[in-house]
C-alpha cells in the first residue's frame, strides 16, 4: 500500500470518527432537552439579551463552526498580540474635560498623578459644533459638557506642563475634527516636540454623526474629503497618531442593538478605507492608523463575543477586499467605553457595579484601551471622587483579578465561540443590505441607519416600560427614598473666564496675519487641495475654531438632515 493511500485512509478515519462523535453529541443533547423539558423554568426573563437575539440554555461543540487561530494570529479573532496583557497592559484613559483650559489642566494632572496611563479630551458642546465661547450660540453651554476650546492659546493652556511628545491624547470631536487637531499639532511645536513623536487619537468620524450624533457641520461630500485630507497629511507628518477613531459608542448609545453597531461601525471604516484609496493612497499606507472605538454595555457575553468579531470581520474585508497585506492594516486597534447610556440616575451607586462588568467584558474581548464610566456621570460631570473610583475599577481588573494573565481566556467557550459566529453572519447580512441600496452613504441620505437604530431603541424602551426587561432601581428593586449624592456644578464664572480670555487673544494677536492664513485657507478649499497645511497655519496665526469653521462653510456649505420620520 502506498503512502498516499496510507494518509488517505487516516483522514477518511478521522472525518468518520468526526461524524461519530457529531452524532453522539446531538443524541446527548436531544436526550438532555428531553429530561430538561419538564423542569421549572423563571417567567421574570425571556432568555434573549440586550439585542433581543435569543440565548440557548446550553452550548455545545455543535454550535461552533471552527476553533478560531491563536492570539496575534489571522484574523486575530483572539486579541491583535500574542501575548496580549502580559506583554502591556491596556491603556487607562479617563475621558475628562470641563470647564475653562486651565480647570481641565488641573484634572489632567490629578488623573495622571494617581496612575491614569493616558488622556482623553472631552469638549463642551459649542466647541463639539465648531462654535468660539464668545459667539451668541454659546451663551450659556461653555464649559458644561466638556472643556471649552477656541483657539490654539486654549489647546496651550489644556497641555501646560504636560509633555506631549510622552502622553498618549485622545480627542473625542468630529465635525470640527481637523481644525482641533491643527490647534493640538500647533500647541506641540510651542512646547518643542517634534510633531513625529505624537501619539493619540482624533475620533474624526463624520458618518457616524450623520448616522447618529448629529454634531455635524459639513455636507457629506466635504466632510469625507476632510476627513481623507487628514489622512494624507498625517501619515507623512504624524506616523504615530491615529487619523480616525471609527465609532460604534454612539451608534450604540442612540439605541442601537450590538448586531447594528458592530455592523453600521464597519461600514463606515469600509468607506473611509474606500475614500482613501480613491485619493490615491495605498491602502497599507494609511490603514494602519485607523482604529475603532466601541460600546461596552451590560450583556457581557454578547459584547465579548462582538470585539471578538469587529476583529476577524476587519482582518478578513482589509486582505480580500482592499488588498492589505501589511498586518498593521489587519489588526483592528480599538478603544472601549462603558456604556453611559446603561447609567440610571436612580441608585447611582449600582452603576459602580455595572461598569465593572462591562470592563471586564472589554478586557476579556482584548481592548487596547479603556474608559470606564463614573457613577454620576448620568447626573453630571463627575466629580473627583467619582472619576478616581472609576480609575481604580480599572487598576483592580489588571492587578487584582487576573484577567489580564491570559490572552482570550474565553476562548473556546462554546457559548461564546458561538455568539462571535452569530454576530460576524448578521453583520454580513447588513452589509448586503447596504450594498444593495447603494452604499453607506445612499443609506444615510435615505435615512435607513436612523431608522433601524430607532425601531432598536423603541423595542428596549418598551421592554424596560412594560418590565420585560428588569433594570435594577428603576423598574425592579426600587427604593421608596434614595440618598441624593454631590455632583460636580460647572461655575458659571466658567463661561465668562474664558470670553475674557478670547478677548485678551484676540487683542494680541496679528490680525492682518489671520486675514492672510484664511485667505489661504479659502483658496486651498476653493482649489480643491488638501487643506491641512493652510488649516495649520491659520492655528499658528491664533485664528479661532470658527473664523476657520466659517471660512470652509462660505464654500462648501452646511448640512441639513433630511426629514425621515
Amino acid at each position: 500500500m502506498s503512502s498516499t493511500t496510507t494518509e488517505q485512509n487516516a483522514m477518511l478515519e478521522r472525518l468518520a470518527a468526526q461524524d461519530a462523535e457529531l452524532a453522539r453529541l446531538r443524541h446527548e443533547l436531544e436526550a438532555w432537552k428531553a429530561r430538561s423539558a419538564a423542569l421549572p423554568v423563571r417567567r421574570d426573563t425571556d432568555f434573549t439579551s440586550i439585542s433581543g437575539r435569543e440565548v440557548e440554555a446550553v452550548y455545545t461543540p455543535l454550535d461552533v463552526l471552527n476553533a478560531p487561530p491563536l492570539p496575534g494570529e489571522f484574523p486575530f479573532t483572539r486579541g491583535i498580540h500574542p501575548t496580549m496583557y502580559r506583554g502591556r497592559l491596556w491603556t487607562m484613559r479617563q475621558f475628562a474635560g470641563f470647564g475653562t483650559a486651565e480647570d481641565t489642566n488641573k484634572r489632567y494632572k490629578f488623573l495622571l498623578e494617581r496612575g491614569q496611563t493616558g488622556l482623553s479630551v472631552a469638549f463642551d458642546f459649542p466647541t463639539l459644533m465648531g462654535y468660539d465661547a464668545d459667539h451668541p450660540r454659546s451663551e450659556g453651554e461653555v464649559g458644561k459638557c466638556g472643556v471649552a476650546i477656541s483657539s490654539l492659546a486654549d489647546m496651550e493652556t489644556l497641555f501646560d506642563g504636560i509633555p506631549l511628545d510622552q502622553v498618549s491624547v485622545s480627542m473625542t470631536i468630529n465635525g470640527p475634527a481637523a481644525i482641533l487637531f491643527c490647534f493640538f499639532v500647533a500647541a506641540a511645536e510651542k512646547q518643542g516636540v517634534p510633531i513625529s513623536a505624537l501619539q493619540g487619537t482624533i475620533q474624526n468620524d463624520i458618518l457616524k454623526e450623520f448616522v447618529a450624533q448629529h454634531a455635524w457641520i459639513f455636507p457629506v461630500e466635504p466632510s469625507l474629503g476632510l476627513i481623507t485630507d487628514l489622512f494624507e497629511w498625517t501619515s507623512t507628518h504624524t506616523p504615530k497618531w491615529n487619523s480616525i477613531s471609527i465609532s460604534g459608542y454612539h451608534i450604540r448609545e442612540a439605541g442601537s442593538t450590538a448586531g447594528q453597531e458592530l455592523a453600521f461601525t464597519l461600514l463606515n471604516g469600509f468607506t473611509y478605507v474606500e475614500r482613501g484609496m480613491a485619493r490615491g493612497l495605498a491602502v497599507d499606507a494609511f490603514a494602519p492608523r485607523l482604529s475603532f472605538f466601541w460600546d461596552v454595555h451590560n450583556d457581557f457575553f454578547e459584547e465579548i463575543a462582538k470585539l471578538r468579531a469587529a476583529r476577524r470581520i476587519w482582518a478578513r474585508h482589509l486582505q480580500a477586499r482592499f488588498g492589505a497585506t501589511d498586518d498593521r492594516s489587519l489588526k483592528m486597534r480599538f478603544h472601549c467605553q462603558t456604556a453611559g447610556v446603561s447609567l440610571t440616575a436612580q441608585q447611582p451607586l449600582n452603576n459602580v457595579a455595572r461598569v465593572a462588568y462591562q470592563a471586564m467584558a472589554a478586557v476579556l474581548g482584548g481592548t487596547q484601551s479603556l474608559h470606564t464610566n463614573a457613577l454620576d456621570e448620568t447626573l453630571a460631570l463627575p466629580t473627583e471622587t467619582a472619576v478616581r473610583v472609576a480609575l481604580r475599577t480599572q487598576q483592580i481588573l489588571a492587578h487584582e483579578t487576573g484577567v489580564a494573565h491570559v490572552a482570550d481566556p474565553l476562548g473556546g467557550s462554546y457559548y461564546v465561540e458561538a455568539l462571535t459566529d452569530q454576530l460576524e453572519a448578521e453583520a454580513e447580512a447588513i452589509f448586503a443590505r447596504v450594498d444593495e441600496m447603494g452604499g453607506v452613504v445612499a443609506a444615510i441620505e435615505a435615512g435607513w441607519f436612523q431608522r433601524e437604530i430607532a425601531q432598536a431603541a423603541s423595542r428596549f424602551q418598551v421592554e424596560v416600560e412594560t418590565g420585560s426587561r428588569t433594570v435594577v432601581g428603576v423598574n425592579a428593586f426600587v427604593e421608596d427614598e434614595e440618598q441624593p449624592i454631590e455632583i460636580l456644578k460647572v461655575d458659571e464664572a466658567a463661561e465668562r473666564a474664558q470670553r475674557e480670555r478670547m478677548t485678551r487673544m484676540r487683542a494680541s494677536r496679528d490680525e492682518a496675519q489671520v486675514s492672510a492664513r484664511l485667505a489661504d485657507l479659502a483658496e486651498a478649499a476653493r482649489a480643491g487641495r488638501n487643506v491641512i497645511p493652510a488649516m495649520l497655519d491659520c492655528a499658528r496665526a491664533y485664528c479661532t475654531l470658527f473664523e476657520i469653521r466659517h471660512v470652509l462653510e462660505e464654500i462648501w456649505g452646511s448640512y441639513r438632515e433630511p426629514i425621515f420620520f
